[in-house]
């Protein structure tokens, strides 16, 4: 019994340390922050800080806005994989056939990767999302209106053609997009609190209006598959050769959201900060999941959704939160 005590207490006295290697929460602008959540940084595979915050707890199921984008970037990539989609760059008119009857022929042409990359040209929803969402079928909706763009040519933020990935994952492997996460990447990773919503299509939303649901330390999970080659120990969950187009996509566009400079593809940000590569998901208020390769860390954050604070949210922790964090990493 002994025996067991000391291991315990030997063992909460690491984590402690080691959650303690990286100090932010003493600063003002994080103790004074309402709408900071959650952050948990990882480096080589080791939580080094976790820290809640304005009530919140490790528990608690956040918002994660279009990280639900990068979610299913991956559950894409092991779709690919296991021969249920053909290829990125697949026409979506295999997924909708009533595209044949539409009198713009250039519809046809759209691609999984230019609905990833936000270059199909579809209708979005922007500045109608509570309409959107009112809607009884949002994906059929997003398909009959006209485009607003040359398919491939123009880089305009859609969550409406976003969600069609959902749509495309439940026709093409039989199962709904929840139960393929489940299944395919959720499982192998030992993640099990999930909320996922449905949209009135009866699809799982695919672009983060409604949002997949989960604690952050999840997230950081998921994450961390990018700098492992898609493996979660011994475990390949995500084809190594979707991790590198990923990682290094040969198709992206500039993007003006995150950090200045980045560029967009396949439902990720990329970025060089300091000279650094940086792979990052971003989600409305302050959603984040920050791959850093070259330091082997991965970043996650959680912040309020108000739609008031959310960009006030999301610029002071790219602007004066993470650098705190970024110096503190081991290189």
């Amino acid at each position: 019994m002994k025996k067991i005590l000391f291991a315990f207490l030997a063992s909460t006295l690491l984590l402690n340390t080691a959650y303690s290697q990286i100090k932010i929460d003493t600063s003002d602008f994080v103790k004074n922050n309402s709408q900071l959540y959650a952050v948990v940084v990882s480096q080589s595979d080791q939580i080094v800080y976790k820290q809640y915050f304005n009530g919140k707890s490790e528990q608690e199921l956040f918002n994660n806005q279009s990280l639900t984008k990068s979610v299913m970037s991956l559950l894409m990539g092991i779709a690919i994989n296991k021969g249920y989609i053909p290829s990125v760059d697949e026409k979506i008119i295999k997924y909708f056939p009533q595209l044949k009857q539409d009198t713009d022929k250039r519809k046809q042409e759209i691609t999984i990767r230019e609905i990833m990359n936000q270059a199909s040209g579809l209708w979005h929803e922007d500045p109608l999302v509570g309409r959107y969402l009112k809607l009884p079928n949002p994906s059929e909706y997003t398909l009959q209106q006209p485009l607003v763009s040359e398919p491939g040519k123009v880089f305009h933020y859609n969550n409406a053609a976003t969600h069609l990935l959902s749509v495309i994952i439940t026709e093409s492997t039989g199962m709904s997009t929840l139960e393929f996460a489940q299944k395919y990447l959720f499982g192998p990773l030992g993640i099990k609190n999930i909320k996922w919503n449905k949209m009135n299509d009866g699809y799982y939303d695919g672009c983060g209006l409604l949002s997949v649901q989960m604690p952050n330390e999840n997230m950081n999970r998921i994450g961390s598959l990018l700098l492992h080659k898609g493996h979660f120990g011994h475990k390949s969950v995500v084809p190594e050769k979707w991790i590198a187009e990923i990682l290094h996509p040969t198709i992206f566009y500039n993007t003006p959201w995150g950090f200045n400079g980045s560029t967009y593809a396949l439902c990720w940000y990329h970025n060089n900060y300091n000279n650094t590569p940086i792979t990052y998901g971003l989600g409305w208020g302050g959603q984040y999941v920050f791959v850093i390769p070259d330091k082997k860390a991965v970043i996650s954050v959680n912040e309020s959704i108000n739609d008031l604070t959310a960009i006030k949210a999301s610029s002071l922790f790219l602007g004066k939160i993470f650098p705190l964090i970024y110096k503190q990493l081991k290189d």
